[in-house]
């Protein structure tokens, strides 16, 4: 046993690689993507340490060359289900008896594998199977995975330290323990960084947890997982059950030790969670956290005193990277009529430049949207806007193409009236919607922003007039959990800009922050009265 008050290493984010001509990171990458992307997988689903076949097969796709045998994974039904909740409750007795720092150090462990051996192979497996290109899997798969682990690892600590005041002859204070019951964790395609997030902050803080990635980015899942295993996490702590949705949902949202679930996905699929949930309300031992992070419908908006360059810029980043698959992604801007003729002078310019493909072709800015639904979707949406007459102005771009890879050109819908459907409806896709406003109707449009679409995850203002930015900051208080100013409302930072948006974007409890880590954790208020009580008699009962 280890005696002490030990302090974690002071976490710092960690530095994204160039990747640019002649680096060694540059070459390591490459042959690593070379020999991945030749080599097919069988993946296991992994309960309690161990690889479980089931025989019933999903197809490993890449999304930009979508015909090419990349292998497949194996997918859970009730009976894995039961098996990783088995494992769970199992593991968790040592699990969470364990001193808090031992499971830290496993975390801490996994950055520095992460950060060294792990590195070019989850890069690859993200820019593979999720279409991402070199710069969008490092400062996912590899940095803000780092980075969760390593701030994850503080928050914990801070969270620990914090302790009630206790007066003479009294010593108070609070013990954090994990919750009762094992955690869901269900993964999005988009960010593998989430995918290990999402099951880790839970454990970290002593849960053990059933999780479900996304069918379509198994194969860096299971390079999560290899990373865990190889970092000394506990056989059981965390069991990847892959499968259809509601074959894993259904048995594991119906158990009655179900303690939380921490999602990342759509809107209407959360919701029905939490309807399911509602339902089974009786049956569970403890009320179940809920925590998730859904849709968004992320607005840019531009005040006449913008800088144009800044603007475009940000725009074409913000809404173009990754395909636009970013729950942050600009797809709505409010522009003022001064500034569009350069501005759509400039945008139109960026994405006619931007190179779509292979991301294995380094010179590409964007690869594939992930599968053929979001491609039916996507370009669905485009060519209804061509035709909409009055309701659009102009769409640029949008060209698509399915018969290698699921390639969508980034599209700029221009709509005369703030209300058509791409202005409200989330696409996740390369599609930005801009509505034109006159200058002189700055607040008002403000107040279409704010209220023109059910989501409040990301916004930003464009402004060098500094009462512009003080309206716009106040118009949409509410209608942004992240809000930038003269910047894209993309790239958010672990430990620099906390995530989470409420509305219909979810329930804001901040990933990459200690607010998130607070619901993991169950405390237990302690108080240790050192003077023996001699009379139950109070003072004034005596007689005067």
């Amino acid at each position: 046993m280890s005696n002490g008050v030990f302090n974690v290493p002071p976490p710092v984010n960690e530095p994204v690689r160039s990747y640019a001509p002649g680096t060694p990171e540059r070459d390591r990458l490459k042959r690593e993507l070379a020999t991945m992307a030749d080599q097919a997988a069988d993946i296991p689903l992994w309960i309690d340490g161990k690889a479980v076949e089931t025989g019933r097969l999903g197809r490993l796709t890449i999304p930009h060359d979508h015909q090419r045998a990349w292998g497949h994974f194996h997918q859970g039904g009730a009976d894995e289900v039961a098996q990783a909740i088995a494992a769970a409750q199992r593991a968790k007795p040592a699990w969470a008896a364990l001193p808090w720092h031992e499971r830290a150090a496993i975390f801490l462990r996994a950055a520095a594998l992460l950060q060294t051996e792990y590195r070019d192979r989850l890069n690859a497996a993200t820019m593979l199977g999720q279409s991402k290109t070199a710069h969008q899997a490092e400062i996912d798969a590899a940095c803000e995975l780092i980075d969760f682990y390593r701030f994850n690892v503080a928050f914990y600590q801070q969270a620990l330290s914090e302790q009630p005041i206790s007066p003479d002859g009294v010593w108070n204070r609070v013990d954090y323990r994990p919750l009762d019951g094992f955690v869901f964790a269900i993964t999005p395609f988009n960010f593998t960084s989430i995918a290990g997030n999402l099951p880790t902050a839970p454990a970290l803080c002593g849960n053990t947890v059933v999780w479900k990635p996304a069918s379509t980015a198994v194969r860096s899942g299971a390079v999560i997982m290899e990373l865990l295993t190889a970092a000394g996490l506990p056989p059981g702590v965390i069991n990847m059950v892959p499968g259809r949705g509601a074959e894993i949902g259904d048995p594991v949202l119906a158990h009655p030790d179900l303690a939380g679930v921490h999602f990342t996905g759509s809107t209407p699929v959360f919701k029905g969670m939490w309807k399911t949930i509602g339902d089974n309300i009786d049956r569970y031992t403890a009320y179940p956290r809920i925590v998730g992070e859904t849709g968004g419908k992320d607005f840019v908006f531009a005040h006449p005193s913008a800088d144009v360059e800044s603007l475009s810029q940000n725009l074409l980043r913000g809404a173009f990277e990754y395909q636009g698959q970013k729950c942050s992604a600009a797809s709505r801007a409010f522009i003022p009529a001064s500034l569009w003729p350069e501005l759509r002078q400039r945008l139109g310019d960026g994405i006619a430049s931007m190179k779509v493909g292979d991301i294995q072709d380094f010179t590409n800015f964007m690869g594939a949207v992930i599968d053929a639904s979001a491609f039916r979707k996507l370009s669905g949406a485009i060519d209804e806007a061509r035709g909409k007459g009055s309701q659009v102005t102009e769409v640029l771009g949008g060209e698509h193409d399915q018969r290698r890879g699921y390639f969508i050109k980034p599209a700029i819908i221009v709509a005369s009236d703030p209300a058509y459907r791409t202005m409200r409806e989330e696409l996740f896709g390369p599609v930005l919607t801009i509505f034109v406003y006159p200058d002189e109707r700055f607040v008002e449009t403000l107040d279409l922003c704010a209220t023109g679409a059910e989501y409040a995850l990301t916004g930003a203002i464009f402004a060098d007039d500094r009462d512009a930015v003080r309206q716009a900051s106040e118009h949409l208080r509410f209608a942004a959990g992240n809000f930038y100013i003269n910047d894209k409302p993309t790239g958010a930072v672990v430990g620099q800009q906390p995530f989470g948006g409420s509305r219909a974007s979810g329930t804001n409890d901040k990933a990459g922050s200690i607010l998130n880590l607070h619901r993991w954790i169950s405390p237990r208020t302690i108080k240790e009265t050192f003077v023996p009580l001699r009379d139950y008699r109070y003072p004034f009962l005596r007689e005067p």
